[in-house]
């Protein structure tokens, strides 16, 4: 028997809704999805291996959900970074430094858990305001003495399932010199949120005092890829650099200065905001930012929407709504600096 999405699926589907009913759980009708999802994949392949990739990224996913669940409310910062990085090193000091000065302003961390830049940000926010995700490696990755024995810390058996973590729970994302997996995730974070893949958020590289390390990186970025039109002027507004833990607070706190959070309602971008700003602010944006509306489009001041009743913890937030053209994402982040300067 062939199933089907919509409920088409006679006895199997009244045997999902007691299911359903009996395990009392959340937004049923996405569950039951998940369910004929799972099923459809034991019917389509006998690829045990591919079976066991479904299996295993749903269980890591499901985990990651109930560990960050009771913090949602609370902001949260990615920090990446070498594991080699020693704890006699400047650049090590200057993220224990950084991370200490989070925690003050009510972040919380989120590292690989593992040695190096890793350790050093969990120790300066502390075991209580950290998490870790670490991932099973044959080499080098044990969980650092910070978050060793903590509820906070998930090992991942799949990169892809962990770099969702990285991402999705933070407000931010700081990178300290390292590697290649560094330089990953810097490059990864930038072509998420320049295709919108990730909503806006602040990408701060942090280097040492007399270092050449993140300014090496973007010459060569600025110097070939820029020059040869491989990206766009707008995306050096994705990211900043700076020598100064303090600065790089600054700059995370600043963007939630004004704004609060996105999302989309149809082909509306609402922009939520931490307060409201008036018609005067309204006329500067119009004049300054008109590239990033779709033909037609404008900026205007409103309350929630309608659609947006499914998240009533934000109702209370005045918006900014506007027709965004869905392409200049290195200048929406110019355009929430902008906000956040009313």
């Amino acid at each position: 028997m062939e199933l089907h999405f919509s409920r088409t699926n006679g006895d199997i589907d009244d045997m999902i809704d007691r299911l359903l009913g009996r395990a009392d759980v959340h937004h049923p009708e996405m569950i039951r999805e998940m369910i004929i999802s799972a099923l459809k994949a034991g019917q389509e392949t006998d690829y045990l291996a591919d079976l066991k990739l479904m299996r295993t990224t749903m269980k890591e996913m499901r985990y990651t959900s109930k560990v960050f669940g009771p913090y949602r409310t609370r902001k949260k910062v990615t920090i990446f970074g070498s594991a080699r990085t020693t704890p006699d090193e400047p650049i090590y000091r200057k993220c224990v430094e950084f991370s200490r000065l989070l925690a003050e302003a009510g972040y919380m961390v989120i590292t690989g858990g593992g040695g190096g830049i890793m350790q050093a940000g969990n120790e300066g926010a502390g075991v209580e305001n950290s998490f870790a995700v670490n991932i099973r490696l044959p080499f080098e990755q044990e969980t650092n003495p910070v978050m060793n024995g903590s509820e906070r810390v998930i090992t991942y058996k799949y990169f892809f399932n962990r770099k969702v973590a990285f991402l999705k729970e933070a407000h931010a994302v700081v990178l300290f010199p390292g590697g290649f997996g560094t330089l990953d995730e810097a490059m990864e974070t930038m072509t998420l949120i320049q295709t919108g893949k990730n909503p806006p958020i602040p990408l701060v590289m942090i280097d040492e005092d007399d270092g050449d390390y993140w300014e090496n990186l973007f010459g060569f970025i600025r110097d070939t890829l820029l020059k040869k039109g491989l990206i766009s002027g707008e995306d050096f507004s994705l990211f900043s650099i700076t020598r100064d833990p303090a600065e790089a607070v600054a700059l995370i706190r600043g963007f939630y200065r004004v704004y609060h959070s996105m999302r989309y309602v149809g082909n509306l971008l609402v922009i939520r905001l931490n307060r409201a700003i008036d018609t005067d602010h309204l006329r500067i944006l119009q004049d300054e930012f008109a590239e990033i509306l779709a033909p037609g489009g404008h900026f205007r001041l409103t309350g929630p929407l309608p659609k947006e009743q499914d998240q009533p913890d934000l109702l209370h937030l005045p918006r900014l709504v506007f027709e965004f053209n869905n392409r200049s994402f290195g200048l929406l982040k110019a355009f929430i600096r902008r906000l956040n300067s009313f």
